[in-house]
């Protein structure tokens, strides 16, 4: 009894509200002056100015005209990058993954397109704020569990509800295509594995033709599991289908084109190997964790680290995503990527990697993605290179807003630093 409550205590205490206050609108124009501008989309603007008012950007160059009304913030030596985007993640859905009370990720049901990922956001989340530091402005939240997990949404990581945070509430419908490996030591034989891969696959599929035909016959049906799937077949909304093995990527492709979808394919460690079909049929690959383990025991070890080069290498689509791991190191999105560029791929494409492609993916590169006027001032002002491990996010805008750069990583630095202060004169 005493454990149980230990249990119930810990949840609460990891669900309680974290200490950094949202974000106030914009009330004046700012003028960010002296600093390099990496557009991304364009040349690198050196010593440059950059001007946004009323969340949006309003021109940057150089001889740029400052409104008389506006604040002057004079950053000589620093850069100013678009804020990265995260393209797969489950933050604000799961904050410790070993206590229930603060994981709300998935529905029991293995077919579940009516779920809306953005609904169960916790935007009290402590990694909201931890990953918001180190230079993520934009996430996609999916949900997982089951063969049709549901809806994904992009948020920006600032904000008092998920109705502030939500930029598109939803974006994707999420497909996890099952696994098509065989286990030799499993007691189950190899027919029966079969049989179940294919009940699975079989399960999808029904669940798709019993929605197009919702979606044909819409006013004499009233299903709210079929309706939200409606946006899939006018290609509105894309599918992420979640696979990682060549075998489900190759399946997948099949049955998209079958299904006449959009298909973006998510996780695509085997994604080199099926590339010319990938690039034949338009289907984008977000990239899941650089930093993982390889897939396989004979695979080399810096594989995941190269997968992101072949897909350049072969002209395909991708992005870059923190995968389907613990979303506590979603913030090291930017090491990933400085990973790729270790491991052949081009530094200016491992920068795009994380701000513009996944726009482009998403379907918001007209909001965010660059610094480029018209689009939302949510960007960032470092110390040096983005992709580098020792440099720091100075200031972070979103949408015009002056976010909050504290967390509670930087609380506890804080505070164990004075511990030594206070040691140090003791002794």
């Amino acid at each position: 009894m005493i454990k149980s409550w230990v249990v119930i205590l810990f949840g609460f205490a990891c669900v309680y509200a974290h200490d950094q206050i949202p974000a106030p609108p914009q009330t004046q124009p700012i003028a960010l002056v002296g600093a390099d501008l990496y557009t991304v989309s364009g040349e690198v603007i050196r010593k440059g100015t950059l001007v946004f008012d009323k969340g949006r950007i309003v021109s940057l160059g150089k001889n740029i005209e400052i409104p008389d009304d506006a604040e002057v913030i004079r950053i000589e030596g620093k850069r100013v990058y678009p804020g990265m985007i995260l393209a797969s993640s489950t933050l604000g859905l799961v904050e410790v993954s070993s206590v229930s009370a603060t994981v709300d990720v998935s529905e029991k049901a293995q077919i579940s397109p009516e779920v809306r990922a953005v609904a169960a956001l916790n935007p009290d989340s402590e990694l909201l704020p931890v990953t918001r530091s180190n230079g993520i402005t934009l996430a996609v939240v999916n949900p997982r569990g089951g063969l049709i997990a549901g809806r994904s949404a992009l948020i920006e990581l600032d904000g008092w509800t998920w109705e502030d945070m939500a930029v598109e509430p939803v974006i994707a419908l999420d497909v996890y295509w099952p696994s098509m490996q065989i286990d030799h030591l499993d007691k189950k034989s190899k027919k029966e594995q079969l049989s179940e891969i294919h009940k699975r696959i079989e399960s999808i599929t029904k669940a798709f033709q019993s929605a197009r035909a919702f979606h044909r016959d819409r006013e004499a049906k009233t299903d709210v599991r079929w309706q939200a799937m409606t946006d899939v077949f006018e290609k509105k909304m894309p599918v992420f289908v979640h696979a990682n093995e060549i075998k489900q990527i190759q399946a997948a492709i099949d049955w998209s084109l079958q299904q006449n979808i959009r298909m973006i394919l998510v996780g695509g460690y085997d994604a080199p190997l099926a590339a010319d079909r990938l690039k034949k049929h338009h289907i984008p690959v977000i990239l899941g964790d650089v930093h993982r383990l390889p897939m396989r025991h004979d695979d080399p070890v810096n594989t995941p680290f190269g997968v992101a080069a072949k897909l350049y290498k072969k002209s395909v689509q991708f992005c870059l995503s923190a995968g389907d791991g613990a979303s506590m190191f979603a913030r090291n999105l930017a090491f990933q990527a400085g990973t790729t560029v270790a491991h052949g791929l081009p530094y200016e494409q491992a920068l795009k990697a994380v701000t513009l492609y996944p726009a482009e993916i998403l379907g918001v590169a007209n909001r965010v993605g660059s610094l480029e006027p018209g689009k939302h001032a949510t960007l960032l002002v470092t110390d040096g290179d983005l992709l580098e491990i020792d440099t720091r996010i100075e200031m972070e805008f979103i949408q015009g807003r002056r976010v909050d750069l504290n967390n509670k990583h930087t609380m506890l630095y804080h505070k164990y630093l004075e511990k030594y202060k206070q040691k140090a004169l003791n002794e």
